[in-house]
Protein backbone atom coordinates (compact mmCIF):
# COMPACT_ATOMS: atom_id res chain seq x y z
CA UNK A 1 0.00 0.00 0.00
CA UNK A 2 1.46 3.56 -0.68
CA UNK A 3 -1.25 5.72 0.74
CA UNK A 4 -4.91 5.24 2.24
CA UNK A 5 -7.92 8.04 2.40
CA UNK A 6 -11.10 7.83 3.62
CA UNK A 7 -12.60 5.99 1.21
CA UNK A 8 -10.05 4.57 -0.90
CA UNK A 9 -6.50 2.68 -0.89
CA UNK A 10 -3.67 3.59 -3.44
CA UNK A 11 -1.25 0.79 -3.97
CA UNK A 12 1.09 -0.05 -6.97
CA UNK A 13 -0.18 -1.79 -9.95
CA UNK A 14 0.92 -5.28 -10.32
CA UNK A 15 1.10 -7.22 -13.85
CA UNK A 16 -2.37 -9.25 -12.34
CA UNK A 17 -3.78 -5.77 -13.05
CA UNK A 18 -4.27 -6.46 -16.74
CA UNK A 19 -8.07 -6.80 -17.31
CA UNK A 20 -8.69 -3.79 -15.50
CA UNK A 21 -6.21 -1.71 -17.24
CA UNK A 22 -7.09 -3.21 -20.59
CA UNK A 23 -10.72 -2.24 -19.84
CA UNK A 24 -9.68 0.95 -18.01
CA UNK A 25 -7.71 2.67 -21.15
CA UNK A 26 -9.86 1.27 -23.62
CA UNK A 27 -12.89 3.25 -21.73
CA UNK A 28 -14.25 6.15 -24.03
CA UNK A 29 -12.94 8.78 -21.28
CA UNK A 30 -9.64 7.58 -21.85
CA UNK A 31 -9.29 7.69 -25.11
CA UNK A 32 -10.89 11.36 -24.92
CA UNK A 33 -9.06 13.06 -22.53
CA UNK A 34 -5.73 10.50 -22.50
CA UNK A 35 -5.13 9.28 -25.78
CA UNK A 36 -6.27 6.11 -27.70
CA UNK A 37 -3.22 3.54 -26.62
CA UNK A 38 -4.58 1.14 -29.57
CA UNK A 39 -4.44 -1.68 -26.89
CA UNK A 40 -6.08 -4.89 -28.49
CA UNK A 41 -5.07 -7.63 -26.30
CA UNK A 42 -4.52 -8.52 -22.63
CA UNK A 43 -0.43 -8.62 -23.70
CA UNK A 44 -0.85 -4.95 -24.91
CA UNK A 45 -1.97 -4.04 -21.10
CA UNK A 46 0.71 -6.17 -20.08
CA UNK A 47 3.80 -3.80 -21.94
CA UNK A 48 2.08 -1.18 -20.78
CA UNK A 49 2.58 -2.17 -17.09
CA UNK A 50 6.08 -3.15 -17.48
CA UNK A 51 7.20 -0.20 -19.27
CA UNK A 52 5.36 2.07 -18.04
CA UNK A 53 4.37 2.10 -14.25
CA UNK A 54 5.92 -0.70 -13.53
CA UNK A 55 9.72 0.75 -14.51
CA UNK A 56 8.64 3.82 -13.14
CA UNK A 57 8.65 2.90 -9.36
CA UNK A 58 11.95 1.58 -10.09
CA UNK A 59 13.97 4.27 -11.47
CA UNK A 60 11.97 6.98 -9.51
CA UNK A 61 10.24 5.32 -6.75
CA UNK A 62 6.81 6.40 -7.53
CA UNK A 63 4.55 5.87 -10.01
CA UNK A 64 1.07 5.84 -11.17
CA UNK A 65 -1.18 3.44 -8.80
CA UNK A 66 -4.23 1.84 -8.17
CA UNK A 67 -7.24 3.19 -6.69
CA UNK A 68 -9.27 0.69 -4.45
CA UNK A 69 -12.51 1.39 -3.19
CA UNK A 70 -12.12 0.09 0.81
CA UNK A 71 -15.02 -1.79 1.48
CA UNK A 72 -15.05 -3.44 -1.70
CA UNK A 73 -11.43 -3.55 -2.45
CA UNK A 74 -12.41 -2.91 -6.06
CA UNK A 75 -10.08 -1.01 -8.58
CA UNK A 76 -12.14 1.58 -9.25
CA UNK A 77 -9.13 3.67 -11.40
CA UNK A 78 -5.38 5.13 -11.23
CA UNK A 79 -3.54 8.17 -9.93
CA UNK A 80 -0.10 8.81 -9.21
CA UNK A 81 2.88 10.70 -10.44
CA UNK A 82 5.10 10.60 -13.58
CA UNK A 83 8.64 11.98 -14.66
CA UNK A 84 8.17 13.05 -17.90
CA UNK A 85 11.60 13.95 -19.99
CA UNK A 86 9.52 17.12 -21.16
CA UNK A 87 8.26 18.43 -17.93
CA UNK A 88 10.58 20.61 -15.11
CA UNK A 89 8.78 18.76 -12.24
CA UNK A 90 6.58 15.59 -11.78
CA UNK A 91 3.14 15.63 -12.76
CA UNK A 92 0.01 14.09 -11.25
CA UNK A 93 -1.88 11.81 -13.45
CA UNK A 94 -5.65 10.26 -12.85
CA UNK A 95 -8.32 8.61 -14.44
CA UNK A 96 -11.38 6.24 -13.10
CA UNK A 97 -13.31 4.10 -14.53
CA UNK A 98 -16.95 5.72 -15.78
CA UNK A 99 -18.91 3.97 -13.35
CA UNK A 100 -16.58 5.94 -10.87
CA UNK A 101 -16.75 9.33 -12.00
CA UNK A 102 -18.66 12.15 -9.97
CA UNK A 103 -18.58 10.74 -6.61
CA UNK A 104 -15.74 12.75 -5.39
CA UNK A 105 -13.00 9.34 -5.72
CA UNK A 106 -10.19 11.59 -8.40
CA UNK A 107 -10.45 14.37 -5.93
CA UNK A 108 -9.62 12.29 -2.55
CA UNK A 109 -7.26 10.15 -4.27
CA UNK A 110 -5.46 13.54 -6.00
CA UNK A 111 -5.59 14.89 -2.85
CA UNK A 112 -3.73 11.69 -1.40
CA UNK A 113 -0.74 12.10 -3.85
CA UNK A 114 -0.42 15.33 -3.32
CA UNK A 115 -0.34 14.81 -0.04
CA UNK A 116 2.08 11.68 -0.41
CA UNK A 117 4.60 13.92 -2.54
CA UNK A 118 5.11 16.87 -0.27
CA UNK A 119 5.54 14.24 2.77
CA UNK A 120 6.82 11.48 1.95
CA UNK A 121 9.01 12.46 -1.66
CA UNK A 122 9.46 16.56 -0.50
CA UNK A 123 8.47 17.03 -3.62
CA UNK A 124 8.57 21.54 -3.40
CA UNK A 125 6.13 22.01 -6.64
CA UNK A 126 4.01 19.69 -8.76
CA UNK A 127 2.65 19.65 -12.26
CA UNK A 128 -0.59 18.54 -14.06
CA UNK A 129 -1.43 18.46 -17.50
CA UNK A 130 -4.11 18.00 -19.64
CA UNK A 131 -5.85 19.09 -22.71
CA UNK A 132 -8.10 21.83 -23.53
CA UNK A 133 -11.35 20.20 -23.91
CA UNK A 134 -10.99 18.05 -20.87
CA UNK A 135 -13.36 20.26 -18.38
CA UNK A 136 -13.84 18.00 -15.66
CA UNK A 137 -9.93 17.58 -15.01
CA UNK A 138 -9.49 21.21 -15.35
CA UNK A 139 -11.94 21.73 -12.57
CA UNK A 140 -10.51 19.68 -10.33
CA UNK A 141 -7.53 20.64 -11.06
CA UNK A 142 -8.59 24.70 -9.75
CA UNK A 143 -10.60 22.46 -6.97
CA UNK A 144 -6.74 20.94 -5.49
CA UNK A 145 -5.83 24.82 -6.08
CA UNK A 146 -3.39 23.84 -9.14
CA UNK A 147 -2.67 27.62 -11.20
CA UNK A 148 -3.23 27.45 -15.08
CA UNK A 149 0.71 28.42 -16.45
CA UNK A 150 0.39 28.57 -20.07
CA UNK A 151 -0.55 26.35 -23.20
CA UNK A 152 2.24 24.03 -24.44
CA UNK A 153 2.81 21.45 -26.90
CA UNK A 154 4.14 18.31 -26.00
CA UNK A 155 6.52 15.49 -27.92
CA UNK A 156 3.60 14.32 -30.34
CA UNK A 157 2.50 17.37 -30.96
CA UNK A 158 -0.50 17.86 -28.99
CA UNK A 159 -1.52 21.16 -27.30
CA UNK A 160 -2.09 20.91 -23.46
CA UNK A 161 -2.69 23.08 -20.90
CA UNK A 162 0.00 23.43 -18.01
CA UNK A 163 -1.00 23.72 -14.25
CA UNK A 164 1.60 23.67 -11.18
CA UNK A 165 0.66 23.81 -7.49
CA UNK A 166 3.28 25.00 -4.65
CA UNK A 167 3.18 22.58 -1.87
CA UNK A 168 3.60 23.88 1.66
CA UNK A 169 2.56 22.10 4.93
CA UNK A 170 -1.12 21.10 5.23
Amino acid sequence: MILETKRLTLRELLLQDQPFIFKLINSEGWKKNIGDFGFKTMEDAANYLKNGPLKSYKENGFGIWLILEKTSNNPIGVCGLLKRDWLEHIDIGFALAPEFSRLGYAYEAAQGTINYAFEKLQVEKISAITIPQNSPSINLLNKLGFDLQKEIVNPSRETLLLFEKVLCSP
